[in-house]
């Protein structure tokens, strides 16, 4: 019997491979593609944040504007968003609804973070409410429209593990809008006011272009591979005669 070459290529794990790579490159293309599109974006915020503080005006405000608010704290209806952590402590940021002066509107403010006691069992801790007329500089912020809460999550009393709009109208019976303000300006209420830059996710977005680049690079080598070993040569089946 003559020797014969063996050429082991079978199309199924071929394709899969170019498939798999152009795949897996597509996605690493179009989440960079979402990285740009999120570098815009948070040069938006970025400016938004930077402009000096206007008044609220009937314009609905764009996210994390700078904005100027006059009116009076409605301290009665103030709640606690639990689990903020803040240098590695535990605590609450402080949501206070304010009644605009002139207005009738109510905006509610996160007035910023009071760390928890060791014993959650005990009431939280008291905020100083200045009395009278106020104004209150931040940023504007949107809250996620349907936020995650397990049943046992639910708000009790003032001590929420979420922020939720919604029902925090139909708890309190106060217009509140559909934004809250971040706060920045200054009070002597013992606060924590150390709040992150616009973020747009830039970097999850950048992450994962880079994980499905890595995958495509391994689908295209494993592929090269399979060919090579496929028509390497010399591959002689050296069989004797019978």
């Amino acid at each position: 019997m003559s020797l014969r070459r063996h050429a082991r290529l079978h199309p199924v794990p071929l394709l899969a491979g170019v498939a798999l790579a152009l795949l897996t490159l597509q996605l690493g293309n179009w989440q960079t593609r979402r990285a740009a599109e999120k570098a815009e974006l948070q040069a938006e915020y970025r400016a938004a944040a930077e402009r000096p503080a206007q008044p609220l005006d009937s314009t609905p405000p764009s996210e994390w504007q700078s904005v100027e608010l006059h009116g009076e704290w409605l301290p009665g209806r103030s709640i606690l968003i639990d689990n903020r952590v803040h240098e590695g402590r535990a605590g609450y940021h402080v949501f206070t609804p304010l009644q605009l002066a002139g207005q009738g509107g109510v905006v509610l403010v996160n007035r910023g973070w009071i760390g928890a006691g060791a014993d959650r069992s005990q009431p939280p801790p008291r905020i100083a409410n200045p009395p009278g007329a106020t104004v209150v500089t931040g940023r504007v912020r949107h809250p996620d429209e349907k936020p995650f809460m397990l049943a046992a999550d639910a708000p009790s009393g003032s001590v929420w593990q979420a922020l939720d709009l919604a029902r925090y109208r139909s708890e309190t019976r106060l217009p509140v809008a559909d934004f809250y303000v971040q706060q920045t300006s200054p009070a002597d209420d013992g606060l924590i006011r150390s709040w992150p830059e616009p973020d747009a996710g830039i970097e999850r977005h950048r992450g994962y272009a880079l994980q499905w680049y890595a995958l495509a690079t391994l689908a295209t080598a494993l592929t090269l591979w399979y060919l090579w070993n496929a028509f390497r040569s010399p591959r002689h089946d050296q069989r004797k005669p019978l």
